[in-house]
């Protein structure tokens, strides 16, 4: 439903766009810029500078892109403690930008702030292009530097050249993963094993069983989807052997002795972690379960917001597990959202969510952050399949990943 809160199938979620952020100093002309390129009147406006004090995020269709998340940032030379605030937010957008836009005053040239979040974009390895905006008030246009586009927000001068650079720029989904149509040929039947999760919004699936259903369609397979006490007739009744159970992480010890050893089994968290690039990162640093001693601080963090159940995964059924599975007493520290510390010293293991409100730069460089301070991270399906001795069962439908892992005591 366009402008309402309800999710189809046929809608791409924020986390499967490509991320295009604005970024340059207060009054540079970013949000005027964003609104050209657009053709919308998304991000407000003013002569006063500062106008833009939080990140904003758009959802639309771009061409010649496709789905895109717009995000204008604040100035990265904004001042105070509330300016250093805003800076910090602008900043923590780079994590999950695909495609950055530097816009830049080009009466005033680059900045040294300019050239330093140039350099960002580099160390992280953003493909990025420099608007030199407001080329209109120029006597003339000069000759660009290198990824450099003379622009004009208020004529519309070079708007379809820098839509046609930043499309360039963004990565296609050609040679992308999938959540699984790869692992299935045409008329496979996939069973999804889906208990009904409170914290879902009433009368609708959660978002990765949600788009899994929609990639096995995609796949010109067919999927069954049942609930965990339903798994075991089910089976018996399909009259032909599935080719994979997906299952949610919750009930995983319950669906693996349902489930009979010659039908390959995963998790939908698992297959999440390889579509976001992390799964071998996070089944090795399940590992570090083994070796909880008393007073480790653990952090569970999650990609999204929801209302907490009174058996909440995040919060009170992973704590419980990992303490009976370790047998010590630990500390938990919990993050939800955007939120996710750039310190993680003192902690002994990040535990992650499936990721599936975050796109794959973000999830990436959350599990890059853990593992240059040498902290390990793991997530909750791969968490969960190590605790209950099945990791390994879960794991077999990539062996590519099991050969990476090697003599590991999955």
């Amino acid at each position: 439903m366009v402008g309402g809160t309800r999710m189809g199938l046929n809608d791409t979620p924020s986390a499967n766009r490509v991320h295009i952020g604005f970024f340059g100093r207060r009054n540079a002309g970013k949000s005027s810029l964003v609104n050209a390129v657009t053709g919308q009147d998304l991000a407000v406006v003013s002569e006063v500078m500062g106008t833009t004090t939080d990140p904003v995020y758009k959802s639309m269709e771009l061409l010649p892109l496709g789905p895109v998340m717009i995000v204008d940032t604040p100035g990265l030379d904004d001042v105070g403690s509330l300016g250093e605030k805003r800076v910090r937010k602008a900043r923590q957008v780079l994590n999950k930008t695909d495609v950055a836009v530097l816009v830049v005053d080009s009466a005033s040239g680059l900045s040294g702030a300019d050239r330093e979040l140039l350099g960002l974009f580099v160390d992280k390895a953003i493909p990025h292009v420099t608007a030199m905006n407001k080329s209109d008030l120029l006597p003339g246009i000069p000759e660009p530097g290198p990824g450099e586009i003379y622009v004009s927000a208020a004529t519309g001068h070079n708007m379809g050249r820098l839509k046609e650079t930043i499309a360039g720029l963004a990565r296609t989904e050609e040679g992308k993963l999938r959540i699984v149509g790869d692992l299935v040929r045409p008329s496979d039947l996939v069973v999804l094993v889906v208990p009904i999760d409170k914290a879902a919004p009433k009368g609708r699936l959660i978002l990765p069983q949600q788009q899994t259903i929609r990639d096995i369609l995609e796949a010109d397979a067919a999927a069954v989807v049942v609930k965990e006490f339903e798994l075991r007739d089910v089976l018996g009744s399909l009259g032909r052997r599935p080719a994979l159970v997906i299952t949610d992480s919750q009930v995983f010890a319950k669906v693996s002795a349902d489930t009979p050893p010659d039908i390959p089994l995963t998790s939908f968290s698992i297959l999440f972690a390889r579509y976001k690039g992390i799964l071998e990162g996070v089944a090795l640093g399940a590992m570090a379960l083994d070796s909880l001693r008393d007073g480790d601080r653990i952090l569970i963090a999650e990609g999204c917001t929801h209302h907490r159940q009174c058996d909440d995964i995040g919060t009170v059924k992973l704590p419980r597990w990992i303490r009976g599975y370790s047998g010590a007493e630990l500390e938990f520290r919990h993050t939800s959202g955007g939120d996710f510390p750039e310190d993680l010293s003192g902690l002994a293991l990040v535990v992650h969510c499936g990721g599936c409100m975050l796109n794959e730069r973000e999830v990436r460089y959350r599990l890059k952050t853990s593992q240059d301070q040498g902290i390990p991270m793991t997530n909750f399906g791969t968490a969960i399949a190590h605790m209950q001795g099945i990791l390994k069962r879960s794991l077999s439908v990539f062996p590519h990943v099991l050969a990476e892992l090697g003599e590991l005591d999955l």
